[in-house]
């Protein structure tokens, strides 16, 4: 992680009971791993994926302020097709793992 970024934190919500297609869920998995190749970025769900009854998401990245967190999370095709909105927090890393 570049010492100069900080970590955010992304919560997404459905908004609706619309279905997200196929496409559209790739095309937001696509952009997260274009976006993780060029920064720190973890990204999950919260629901059950074989029931497909997920209802919100997390994910955790690297941005160099609040403006660069948001114009990430906005390009997302997941959030500007308007199936979730977000909730967006700086995470200030208090506990680091050991040196091993």
């Amino acid at each position: 992680m570049n010492e100069a970024s900080v970590l955010y934190v992304r919560t997404d919500y459905k908004l609706d009971d619309r279905v997200v297609s196929e496409a559209e869920a790739m095309a937001s998995m696509d952009y997260l791993q274009q976006t993780a190749n060029e920064r720190y970025l973890l990204a999950g769900v919260f629901g059950d994926m074989e029931t497909e009854e997920v209802d919100r998401a997390m994910i955790l990245f690297e941005a160099k302020d609040l403006e660069e967190a948001k114009q990430i999370s906005d390009e997302d095709p997941i959030i500007k097709g308007g199936y979730y909105r977000y909730e967006l927090k700086r995470w200030n890393l208090m506990v680091f793992p050991a040196n091993n």
